[in-house]
């Protein structure tokens, strides 16, 4: 008997049946032929069709359950659809299967080809997709990929050593340990950078760094705390320090990570001391109480001034700003401190109704104020030689 190729077949007779009674899949099969047989004439009798391969290999799920049968028949064609109807409903003429009475009922005749162009239509959404999304990246992505590659060539050198271009005319410097982090760092629009490339410091990063404002940009592992102390030992005028997190190498840092480094930069002066400290055997680090601070740098005066001024402040959410005859230049809301001060020239002191931190300390550093007043500290800082902190507890 021909079978009908599943690729030929243009629909599919579903049907569904129950029975009163326990019966097999060979019942069900030939109640089928038999009880259909003759009554759509010979061309279209279910034996001829499946003999010429027009009615495919009629397949039968059955389940029995309490004593009775319940199933699907699905039986493929390759007929019109009107002759496929007509088959269709001859099985609603069956009434017994086996020695039991049975119902059967047409659930669908499904269009293969239907089921077909589905599937080709929802797959070529999901091609056209990946297409898009692989092949066709954002113009942003384009355009910051053209501006790493840019950057990238830009690397040349100095005496020897990779830095960025026209290094020489740069008021500052970004020192850093090897070639690949001359090179991340061009990626993400730091030009002003040299490397040592190398396990020794060389005499040229010596000399530059006598005069320009030098930062030293070291990995967070063991091997960037001996660099950091080879240079100091070979008379480097280091200014700040900056450390890539614990672990982690400057070339392997995200362009967020590299700038967060650089904001949390500390003073080679503070930076040294710690050193100093890590050196001493059986020696405890012990900050000095804020008091004691305060007697050796500020004398009675300038603390009894501080701390009047700071009490005035007291809940107001203002900043007051100081020239050195200690004369008020500026009085502004506490948030708009940071957008004053780029705006405001020979500030000896800030006063102000809030807590000090790290990013303050060295935003102040930078515009070369000499004291900085607040409530509190914030966090752990590192306060460089050139700037005096104090906090209220300081000044009662």
């Amino acid at each position: 008997m021909s079978k009908l190729a599943q690729s030929t077949s243009k629909y599919n007779i579903v049907a569904k049946f129950r029975s009163k009674g326990v019966i097999e899949k060979p019942d069900v099969i030939g109640a089928v032929f038999g009880q259909t047989e003759g009554l759509l004439g010979s061309d279209m009798d279910l034996r001829e069709l499946q003999r010429t391969g027009r009615i495919g290999r009629i397949e039968v799920n059955l389940n029995t359950k309490n004593g009775n049968s319940s199933g699907t028949i699905v039986i493929p064609s390759s007929l019109d659809a009107s002759e496929t109807a007509l088959i269709a409903a001859t099985l609603e003429t069956i009434e017994r299967v086996g020695p039991c009475d049975a119902k059967i009922n047409i659930e669908k005749v499904e269009d293969i080809r239907a089921v077909k162009r589905k599937y080709v239509v929802d797959r070529a959404k999901e091609i056209l997709k990946n297409v898009f999304e692989e092949s066709l990246p954002e113009t942003q992505e384009i355009s910051e990929e053209i501006k790493e590659a840019v950057r990238s060539s830009e690397a040349t050198t100095y005496k020897g050593l990779p830095c960025g271009p026209n290094i020489m005319s740069f008021d500052s410097i970004i020192v850093c340990e090897g070639r690949a982090d001359v090179i991340k760092l061009l990626k993400n629009g730091i030009k002003n950078v040299i490397a040592i490339e190398g396990s020794s410091v060389p005499q040229a990063v010596v000399e530059l760094s006598k005069e320009k404002t030098t930062t030293v940009f070291l990995d967070g592992d063991r091997g960037g705390d001996l660099i950091l102390k080879e240079m100091i030992q070979k008379g480097a005028d280091l200014d700040f320090v900056v450390r890539a997190p614990r672990g982690k190498e400057v070339e392997d840092l995200t362009k967020k990570e590299i700038y967060k480094s650089l904001r949390d930069r500390i003073s080679a002066d503070q930076e040294k001391v710690e050193i100093n400290n890590k050196s001493l055997p059986d020696q405890k680090k012990v900050e000095k109480p804020q008091k004691e601070v305060l007697k050796e740098k500020e004398t009675r005066e300038e603390g009894k001034e501080f701390k009047k001024i700071l009490s005035d402040l007291t809940g107001t959410r203002a900043a007051y700003f100081f020239d050195k005859d200690m004369k008020i230049i500026g009085k502004i809301p506490v948030k708009e401190m940071f957008s004053a001060l780029k705006e405001m020239k020979d500030v000896h002191a800030l006063v102000f109704d809030g807590s000090v931190d790290q990013k303050l300390i060295n935003f102040t550093t930078d515009k070369k104020i000499r004291y900085l007043v607040g409530m509190k500290i914030n966090g752990r800082i590192n306060v460089p030689k050139s700037l005096r902190v104090l906090i209220q507890k300081d000044l009662n």
